[in-house]
């Protein structure tokens, strides 16, 4: 699991948002298309793709997409 495959798909769920934002920096909660349904988008991908199980807890404690990273790879 790399960190740069982890950030393809996470820009993948959105639709609006240019790819070229999405970096390990990125804190993803102050982008204009982040909603709470956006968050399920994202628990949903992490499932999918990670067989990681993930809670709205994690998205919350995370400011950066390398910090929610962190949690999938801890819990993988």
């Amino acid at each position: 699991m790399e960190i740069k495959d982890f950030i393809e798909k996470f820009a993948e769920q959105f639709e609006d948002t240019e790819v070229s934002v999405f970096k390990e920096d990125t804190e993803f909660k102050t982008l204009d298309e982040w909603t709470s349904l956006m968050a399920l988008s994202i628990i949903a991908m992490i499932d999918e793709e990670y067989d990681v199980r993930i809670k709205g807890n994690d998205i919350k404690s995370a400011v950066t997409i390398k910090d929610l990273f962190d949690i999938v790879k801890a819990n993988k």
